[in-house]
């Protein structure tokens, strides 16, 4: 799949939204990319994953694991494109973990998946899990890379779609100035570190 596909799939889903949207990083943004409503139709959600899966070819990969909850659907479709096993992580008193069972180990050869990077906080801390059981680290897959700058993970990171849209602060938004209500459409408390 090509940008222009990717984007257009984004577009007929109303997965971008425009307003004043509280990010899970606590940043500000005047738009927002909901996946879910990508990722809610199943004949979608394999289409993008295998196109994302083209990326690893000859990988071996046998592990993907995505943090919750954006990256659950997609870890799942990309380890199907794969014939992997499909983990998340997810927190715990502030902290990413493993949790119902899930294990890594040096024999596991690990994409961690994302929806959407947005200052890649999440991606860094399901990476420093997977470092931290040994496991190794293919690449980073994600569908939307949202960064206001590259970020680099010390591995491949491998996306879909590019977009370029502009992050604030909360003491330096323009929105905030302008009076307009602040929305939190996303999964992660900005306030648990």
């Amino acid at each position: 799949m090509n940008t222009e596909q990717v984007m257009k799939i984004f577009q007929q889903n109303a997965a971008l939204l425009s307003g004043h949207f509280l990010l899970s990083g606590g940043l500000h943004s005047e738009q927002y990319l909901q996946c879910a409503r990508v990722l809610e139709n199943p004949q979608i959600s394999e289409q993008l994953a295998r196109s994302l899966s083209a990326k690893f070819q000859d990988q071996r990969i046998n592990t993907v694991i995505g943090p919750a909850t954006g990256g659950i659907i997609l870890a799942y479709e990309l380890a199907r494109a794969w014939g992997a096993r499909a983990l998340f992580a997810e927190r715990e008193n502030g902290q990413m973990g493993l949790r119902r069972g899930f294990s890594l180990s040096p024999r596991d050869r690990v994409v961690v998946a994302e929806d959407v990077i947005t200052t890649g906080g999440s991606v860094k801390e399901v990476i420093e899990l997977v470092q931290a059981r040994g496991a190794q680290l293919i690449g980073v897959a994600a569908l939307v890379d949202r960064s206001a700058a590259d970020i680099d993970f010390g591995v491949r990171c491998a996306t879909l779609l590019k977009l370029k849209i502009q992050n604030f602060t909360p003491e330096n938004c323009p929105l905030c100035r302008q009076g307009i209500k602040l929305v939190k459409p996303g999964s992660r408390d900005p306030d648990a570190k």
